[in-house]
């Protein structure tokens, strides 16, 4: 049961972006998926670590402004280990959208910490890295 909940909340943090056909990216159900002072971090060039708070408010904006629309992210395939409380998933993912007027596509991989919380499994931290 525990692998069913986690990708769940997983399918779920990746569809907190989707902003296809017209409507409107629910970035803000982050703050119940990832706990209260998890860290979420982009690695590569621009390197940064984010709280929940200060990673959602650019997205919400650049999704709802019209400069990232038709956008969605998905895995491709994942590796999870559940011991006990605590699971560790390692998943790559494609990406597209169109990104100020031009289409584009991508992905990475994201690893995501998780924890068992009385309120069922949410993200502890999330890393993140785009392939070229």
């Amino acid at each position: 049961m525990s692998k069913i909940e986690i990708d769940a909340v997983t399918a779920e943090f990746f569809g907190a972006f989707d902003n296809r056909d017209g409507k409107a990216a629910d970035v803000e159900r982050l703050r119940r998926l990832v706990l209260p002072g998890g860290v979420i971090v982009m690695t590569g060039p621009d390197f940064t670590v984010y709280t929940v708070e200060e990673f959602i408010e650019p997205r919400r904006r650049m999704l709802a402004d019209g400069r990232l629309v038709a956008f969605s992210e998905w895995e491709t395939s994942e590796r999870t280990q559940i011991v006990g409380d605590i699971a560790s998933r390692v998943a790559e993912y494609r990406k597209s959208g169109i990104l100020n007027g031009e289409p584009f596509e991508g992905g990475g991989t994201k690893t995501i910490q998780f924890v068992r919380t009385p309120d069922g499994w949410r993200i502890s931290a999330l890393a993140w890295y785009d392939g070229p």
